[in-house]
């Protein structure tokens, strides 16, 4: 296991939010000025607990726009689309989607109501936080891969 992938795990167990532990291992790991954005990330696993894009997806992709986006949103938008959709598309290739819901179904047999307390136990028996922490290393190992492959091309 890579130190950005220990980085991630060290923080989901932490803070049990998987947009902002894949933001925070890119973030330390590859010393990007993420300022408030930690903060920010909050709310956006499974986008605000209803089953929609995955948060380590979402903590990844704002890592990716720090890395090649700019500051004023000119310029070649190449630099930063490409590196967001190889992102999206290697994950959706190994994990089967980029919905929350859908991967848990996938992985634990049910998508999950994070808002309710038994359905919240249910996810912690069914093994559902190693499985989410998987989501969160697959997502942050692709997304070093192609800062340290892209970052010099810039």
């Amino acid at each position: 296991m890579s130190t950005v992938e220990r980085l991630a795990l060290t923080k989901l167990a932490e803070t049990q939010n998987c947009a902002q532990s894949t933001f925070y291992a890119l973030e330390q790991h590859f010393g990007l000025e993420g300022g408030p954005m930690l903060k920010a990330l909050a709310p956006f696993p499974g986008m605000a607990l209803r089953g929609e894009t995955c948060g380590a997806v979402t903590g990844a992709m704002l890592a990716l726009g720090l890395v090649f986006g700019t500051d004023d949103g000119s310029g070649d938008l190449t630099k930063t689309y490409g590196p967001a959709r190889e992102l999206c598309g290697r994950l959706e290739e190994l994990k089967g989607s980029l919905q929350c819901a859908e991967l848990l179904e996938q992985g634990i047999g049910r998508s999950i109501d994070f808002t309710s307390p038994i359905e919240l136990r249910d996810y912690s028996a069914s093994n559902g936080p190693a499985y989410c922490a998987g989501i969160v290393t697959t997502a942050v190992h692709i997304a070093a891969e192609i800062i340290e492959r892209d970052r010099g091309a810039q």
